[in-house]
């Protein structure tokens, strides 16, 4: 017979009620873990579990707990564990012979508060572990991949999401964009970044800022990616901003990019709003890194590029007219180009042949500019008036390190001599 839950006191049915709904845990390891610790705990008490029968349901927060003893002569028991006298045995059932076993149902409340206390401490240690272990291993496999959770709770440094399962999901403020706006109850999609699990304690990291977000909700986007036809061969995000992907058909009869980019823009259009009006430029990539450069500087027109591979630079020449279109605002443009082909561009003005006739080395003006700007200008390969004229202001600023105000005052010194 079902031992009955009122008999074995509120805490009893209080531990089956924590943990009888547990998250991201099988029914049958959690039978294998609640039988096991009544073990512990009987063990501890009776010195051995072997003769106990342990049936747990965990579904309607019930058990019951069996001591099997063998029936002894009066006076003869020897271990009371597991031996039970013909006298006692004969109160539960007056047909009991010496010998037969007696199986008799323990009420495991009578075992006092500390035990109770023992059971629920064990419990909820093994539960916890085994939730963690299944927390890990479920997002582990999931790195990568798209998901969507509601906003909890938001905070200074990062958002707390849940998924449909109630487990909590940090996205870090450092991997949002700049022009997200949470609010409570909201779904947000993200992509799980990777999932950290110090002291088997799990936290599940998301971003929408890495490439792989981009990567995906292309794939979800495009028939021809998520089928294998088209290969997502690069990508460079400025989370927010712009993004440039390089793509390639391994059908000739598929244009890549217009297959991604859909009917005036229409595959797109979805991901360019879930990223915040994200600009995205979809190029054909190109084993050939001199046309893969170029189509990544797109929409400049490049004139010529020397490419050293060894060191995985890039020296780009343009007309005067498309340098700015290369650098793009705020250097946005170059910079992309160079995270997409993974080189370092530099790019240079397309010198006429009137303005090649003369020109001056820097050392040369060390009166009017301060020596420590001349020197950093030369350390980036420039050491004439003209070199420096013909290369792009934003490339003198970051890449010698100078202040704007610096590189103008230099520049115009530069441009004054040549204009006497």
């Amino acid at each position: 017979m079902a031992a009955k839950t009122e008999e074995k006191g509120p805490s009893m049915i209080e531990t089956f009620q924590e943990f009888k709904e547990t998250k991201n845990i099988d029914r049958t390891t959690l039978v294998s873990v609640l039988e096991e610790s009544f073990r512990n705990v009987i063990a501890k008490i009776f010195g051995s579990d072997a003769n106990f029968d342990v049936i747990v349901n965990p579904d309607k927060g019930d058990f019951e707990i069996h001591r099997n003893r063998i029936v002894v002569a009066d006076g003869e028991v020897a271990d009371e564990n597991k031996q039970i006298s013909l006298t006692d045995a004969q109160k539960i059932a007056p047909d009991y012979e010496i010998g037969e076993e007696v199986s008799e149902e323990v009420n495991f409340s009578k075992f006092g508060r500390r035990a109770i206390l023992n059971l629920r401490q064990t419990l909820a240690s093994k539960i916890l572990e085994l939730e963690h272990d299944a927390l890990y291993n479920k997002y582990k496999d999931k790195v990568g991949t798209v998901v969507s959770a509601e906003v909890y709770q938001i905070w200074k440094k990062e958002v707390l999401l849940i998924d449909d399962e109630g487990n909590e999901l940090h996205l870090p403020k450092n991997e949002q964009i700049s022009r997200d706006n949470y609010r409570k109850g909201e779904t947000v999609k993200a992509v799980v970044l990777r999932v950290d699990n110090d002291n088997n304690n799990p936290r599940i990291i998301l971003s929408r800022t890495s490439p792989k977000f981009l990567e995906r909700m292309l794939e979800a986007e495009v028939p021809e990616v998520s089928e294998g036809m088209i290969s997502i061969r690069g990508v460079a995000r400025m989370p927010g901003d712009r993004a440039k992907v390089a793509v390639e058909s391994y059908d000739d009869r598929i244009d890549p990019v217009g297959a991604c980019v859909g009917v005036k823009g229409s595959r797109v259009a979805g991901i360019v709003k879930e990223l915040c009006n994200e600009n995205i430029d979809v190029i054909n990539f190109s084993n050939n890194i001199q046309l893969y450069i170029q189509r990544a500087l797109a929409p400049a027109t490049v004139t010529s590029i020397t490419v050293d591979q060894a060191n995985k630079k890039a020296e780009v020449y343009l007309q005067p007219d498309q340098v700015s279109l290369a650098i793009g605002r705020g250097g946005m443009n170059i910079k992309l180009a160079s995270m997409l082909t993974e080189y370092t561009i530099d790019v240079f003005r397309v010198v006429g042949e009137n303005e090649a006739d003369e020109d001056i080395y820097l050392d040369e003006f060390s009166d009017e500019i301060d020596q420590w700007v001349i020197d950093a200008i030369k350390a980036i390969g420039l050491d004439t008036a003209k070199a420096v004229i013909n290369a792009p202001r934003e490339m003198l600023i970051e890449k010698a390190d100078l202040e704007e105000e610096t590189v103008d005052q230099v520049l115009g010194v530069l441009k004054a001599e040549f204009e006497q």
